[in-house]
């Protein structure tokens, strides 16, 4: 049986969907995105979609921990996107009550009306590290050296770019506040990995950069106990991670596809992953990363509901607003081990579809 405090906040959460409109009955009719295959057989089967037009490589990566890209253009831009694949494990545990928050949560910033458009790279990585020997393709395509990695860092340092919060941006868009520098650009990381904390932040920090890490939780809980998990950044590396200026956002309890899931499920995710990382790094998270990128609208309004400020997906492009949903639904740019710094260069110049 839940606590009280947590039938509270879920009662909460259910008042916060009637407020905008949200009934079962509406919830029966939308058309959500299709639940992606298991894990291990998506990977199999889907390939990471990359505009067409700009330098990369669409061989299959090999198996040796280390990969040489040679990126050959092509000409016919792509203007659509797959849910990414990710080779994270699924866990299909029944939803459990979670402790109460120890702090209520913060609402989001109040809109101000004004439907504001920016061009503002949000790049997506996954692991930075070399994959291992007989890694699966998914590891090794979503491997950046961290070599590589300080290539990028060092070529957005000398182009102007800043990196800021991803929190300040959604902030930006509703808002104007804060203000935000002359070429902003948002860094973030995938499934909270521990090459994370391991190479990717010493990298960050050395340049006073910031990056934003979405985990899973419930992997972060494993990560020292259970042999599965040992590849997950733990809690007190995390903890290490926000107190650098890292922020921390949420990738769910566990990774599932999210589109197609009832209320009491998507409430014991926001929730859940919510609180687990208050309790255990003292900060209130506000943003979301989609799970392989799937997400219908009962899954937007639960976590508004639950204040969430915003959440990014695995669309790609650069162009982000704060008309409608639009804070909930920001765009990326994928990395991938075929990522070199001519590469990073086209996909931030690349004229993407709106």
């Amino acid at each position: 049986m839940m606590s009280l405090s947590h039938v509270q906040a879920r009662l909460l959460i259910i008042l916060g969907l009637m407020i905008i409109g949200i009934s079962v009955s509406a919830c029966a009719e939308l058309a959500p995105q299709e639940p992606t295959e298991a894990v291990v057989a998506t990977l199999a089967a889907t390939t990471t979609s990359q505009p067409t037009n700009i330098p990369t490589t669409t061989a299959a990566p090999t198996l040796s921990p280390t990969s040489t890209p040679s990126p050959t253009p092509t000409l016919t831009p792509s203007s659509t996107t797959s849910p990414t694949p990710t080779d994270v494990p699924t866990s299909t545990a029944t939803p459990t009550p979670t402790d109460a928050p120890p702090s209520a949560p913060t609402p989001g910033p109040t809109p101000d009306g004004v439907v504001r458009t920016l061009r503002v790279p949000i790049l997506m990585y996954h692991y930075i590290s070399e994959p291992p020997a007989g890694s699966h393709s998914y590891r090794v395509g979503n491997s950046l050296s961290p070599e590589t990695f300080a290539t990028h860092l060092d070529y957005l340092q000398d182009e102007g770019y800043t990196t800021v919060p991803l929190k300040d941006l959604i902030s930006h868009l509703v808002t104007g506040r804060p203000d935000l520098p002359e070429k902003p650009i948002v860094l973030t990381f995938d499934d909270g990995y521990e090459d994370n904390y391991l190479n990717a932040l010493p990298a960050l920090a050395e340049r006073g950069m910031i990056g934003t890490f979405f985990i899973i939780t419930d992997f972060a809980d494993q990560a020292e106990t259970d042999e599965t998990y040992t590849n997950y950044a733990n809690w007190e590396q995390l903890k290490e991670m926000a107190a650098t200026g890292m922020e921390i956002g949420s990738h769910s309890r566990n990774h599932p596809n999210l589109a197609g899931k009832d209320l009491d499920y998507l409430v014991w995710q926001a929730l859940g992953s919510q609180e687990a990382i208050e309790a255990n790094i003292g900060d209130h998270p506000h943003i979301l990363s989609y799970p392989a990128g799937s997400y219908d609208q009962l899954v937007i309004d639960v976590f508004r509901s639950a204040h969430f400020w915003g959440a990014v997906t695995t669309k790609q492009g650069v162009t982000q607003s704060s008309a409608g949903d639009d804070p909930f639904e920001l765009k990326r740019v994928r990395i991938s081990n075929t990522t070199g710094v001519p590469q990073l260069e086209a996909l931030l110049n690349y004229e993407w579809p709106e």
